[in-house]
Formats: structure tokens, sequence, C-alpha cells
């Protein structure tokens, strides 16, 4: 399981703003941040899994749904899932680039975002200034699906295959 934290990236996915962790973080009290290093490094995946989470930190269920919640309302756990190895399914993925007017930057996000084949969708400074991340059942689906992005956000994708799988392990430390 993984929890994904902020960074200092503008969300296109038609949500509000994500602030800096930096900026969030002051608000997380130490109960949160024990509960956050419980769900990032071991979510149980049982019936009861935030009863799990509460009993070893001496806590209710009902209190670590409440602040998951509300760290989720802040906007510090933007989602909590599985990470899955997409290869071994026999999914196509791929990393895509395009360079946007900033004038258009809205509308081509929001077109990219439109599509639920966008698992990631972000604004970055550089000539490639629109970054995200494209997944289908097949090489010709994906191939199609890239294309449908291009004609209806008015862009042109740079597809970015990867070379060479990287497992990363990124836990940030609460405390």
């Amino acid at each position: 399981m993984f929890l994904c934290m902020p960074g200092p990236v503008r969300r296109t996915d038609g949500a509000a703003p994500i602030q800096a962790i930096q900026e969030v973080t002051a608000d997380v009290d130490a109960t949160d941040k024990k509960i956050l290093k419980v769900i990032q490094e071991s979510f149980p995946l049982t019936e009861t899994p935030f009863a799990d989470v509460a009993g070893p930190l001496g806590l209710a269920e009902a209190e670590v749904i409440s602040r998951i919640a509300a760290l989720k309302q802040a906007g510090v756990i933007r989602r909590i899932g599985a990470v899955l190895d997409a290869r071994s399914l026999g999914v196509a993925t791929m990393l895509c680039a395009a360079r946007v007017d900033r004038e258009r930057m809205e509308e081509a996000a929001d077109a990219v975002s439109s599509f639920r084949q966008v698992t990631h969708n972000y604004e970055r400074d550089g000539d490639y200034n629109l970054w995200f991340t494209v997944w289908a059942w097949d090489e010709d689906e994906l191939d199609r699906t890239i294309r449908d992005i291009e004609g209806k956000a008015g862009i042109s994708v740079t597809r970015l295959p990867a070379v060479k799988t990287y497992k990363i392990r990124a836990v940030f430390d609460p405390s």
C-alpha cells in the first residue's frame, strides 16, 4: 500500500490546488503522524482495517476513520490504494509529455483528464510542460487512446516508454 502526499505540483485533474506538504503538515498532530506512518507501511488488508490500525495506537476505529477523512480533506492524503505491477497484469502503460501554450493549459489539461485511462496529469516547468500517464489493456488500445487524447486536447504527445522498471518505495516520515 502507499500514501500519495502532495508535492509542489499544480493539479490539473479539476480538483482544488494542493498545498505543498510543508504548508499542510503544520496542523498534523502526533497522533495523525502515527496513523500516517502505519497506513503507509502496513495498511492491513482485513475486514476491519481501520480497527486494526487503531488497536496498536490505542485509538478507537471511529477516531482513525475521522482523522483519515480530515487528512484527506486537508490535502495531506490524496489517496490510499494498492501499487500494482501493470506489466504482470498484461496492462500497457506510457508516460507522455506535451508542449502546451500557457494560455491553453487549463483547456488541454481538462481534455487529457477526461480520459479514464489517464492516471496522473500534471503541469511542469520547461518546454514539455504537461505530463501524464496512460494505461490500456493492450498496446493497440494504448495507441488509440493517446491518439484520441491528441485530438481532443489539440496537442502533440511525446511518448516516453519505460526502458527499465525501477521499484521505488516512497514512504514519507511524518514525524
